[in-house]
Parts: structure tokens; C-alpha cells; sequence
């Protein structure tokens, strides 16, 4: 299978590291792998159409109608995609239709420490295997969610007075495309050191990446 991972944007999510973190993963996994720090990878819609899947790492910036028109049509097609933390879900602020792609997006971490995950969904091949409920310890994402995901993985936010579940982990489907979610992975360190939050990314792109073929 063929990936694209294109990195960029803002720099304390450690772009490039995390980049090469996944390819390494994903080639250890049998993938063919691209990385690219520019966005002019995504202007060529047959290249973007011959992928089984595009990996976006790239905080913050704008995504210009020329490289999401082509993305868009091969993700609708069958390549998928797939991300984490900040350089998927903070990615391209305000552009509605990305937003709408990933399933969600990134609005704020008020609290930052240790808080516990829990599997909503155990049964998927991404989640198989873990444990039902583990402790993390980074920023705790608050995310405005597209009701229609496929949740895998929630917590408990306590803000201002208020408890609300929060999803941090789910599929979905874009098009014939299978779209990949985690708000887990700061940096590329902070991945490192979670070889099971890494396992479950890495099962989600592969994941992500099967639906074209399915």
C-alpha cells in the first residue's frame, strides 16, 4: 500500500518528527511511504488517487482550494485518511469542509494533566486488544465532534462547573473513503513514550488505508 504523509505548519507539535515517527511505523508495516513539507503534494489529483491513504501533520494554516479540491475528490473515491492531535484536527482553521472531513475539530485544552481514556468501542480491529480504560498524562482536548462519527474512545471533560463526555478516538466514512481520528500524540516524544496510544494510531491509518480495497 501507498502512503502520502505531508507535514508542516506549527512547530510545537513537532511536525517533521512525527512525521518520520509514522513512516517508520507504517514501512515497518509493509507501506510505501512519501513525505512531503509542502502543500503543492496535494495539487495532483491522479498522484493523490493512485494512494490508499494521506496523513496529514501540519498545525494551524491555510489550505488552498488547489490542494483540497484534488484531496477531497480522492478521499470521496476510496483513499483514506487519517490523523492525530493537533496537526489533523487544528489543521486549516476555519475551513469548514476539512473540518467536516476529519469529524471534528480542536477549540481548546483548558485543562492539561493526567486523565483517563476510555475504549467505547473494544470489539474494532483498532482498539482490540487494549485496555478498557488507561491514564494519560498531556493536554486534554475539547472538540467540537461531528455527531455522526463512529466513537472509539471518550473521556470525562470537567470545565467550568460541567461534566461533558468527549470523544478522542473515532472513524468515519467520506465518501467511499474511511477517515481515522485520534486527539492522542502531541509531539512525537510524547507518542513515543505511549507505544500503545502509538500501536492503536498506526492501526487506525492501516485501518483507514484497507478501505479502498474493501
Amino acid at each position: 500500500m501507498k502512503a502520502l504523509i505531508f507535514w508542516g505548519g506549527w512547530d510545537g507539535h513537532t511536525p517533521k518528527e512525527t512525521a518520520e515517527l509514522l513512516e517508520g511505523e507504517l514501512r515497518r508495516k509493509g507501506f510505501e511511504v512519501e513525505i512531503a513539507s509542502s502543500l503543492d503534494c496535494l495539487k495532483n489529483g491522479d498522484r493523490l488517487a493512485a494512494l490508499d491513504l494521506v496523513v496529514p501533520v501540519w498545525t494551524c494554516g491555510q489550505l488552498p482550494a488547489e490542494c483540497w479540491t484534488p484531496l477531497n475528490a480522492a478521499i470521496r473515491a476510496g483513499v483514506g485518511f487519517g490523523g492525530l492531535h493537533g496537526g489533523t484536527g487544528d489543521a486549516f482553521r476555519g475551513q469548514i469542509d476539512y473540518e467536516w472531513l476529519v469529524g471534528g475539530l480542536f477549540v481548546g485544552h483548558p485543562y492539561v494533566g493526567q486523565y483517563t481514556i476510555t475504549l467505547t468501542a473494544t470489539h474494532s480491529p483498532i482498539t482490540a486488544g487494549m485496555k478498557r480504560s488507561f491514564v494519560y498524562d498531556s493536554e486534554q482536548y475539547y472538540m467540537l465532534v461531528d455527531p455522526g462519527n463512529t466513537v472509539l474512545a471518550e473521556t470525562l471533560y470537567r470545565h467550568e462547573g460541567r461534566e461533558v463526555t468527549m470523544p478522542v478516538v473515532w472513524t468515519k466514512k467520506w465518501g467511499r473513503g474511511r477517515v481515522f481520528y485520534s486527539a492522542l500524540g502531541h509531539t512525537a516524544k510524547e507518542l513515543a513514550a505511549n507505544p500503545e496510544v502509538l500501536a492503536m494510531t498506526v492501526r487506525g491509518l492501516i485501518w483507514a488505508a484497507e478501505g479502498k480495497s474493501a
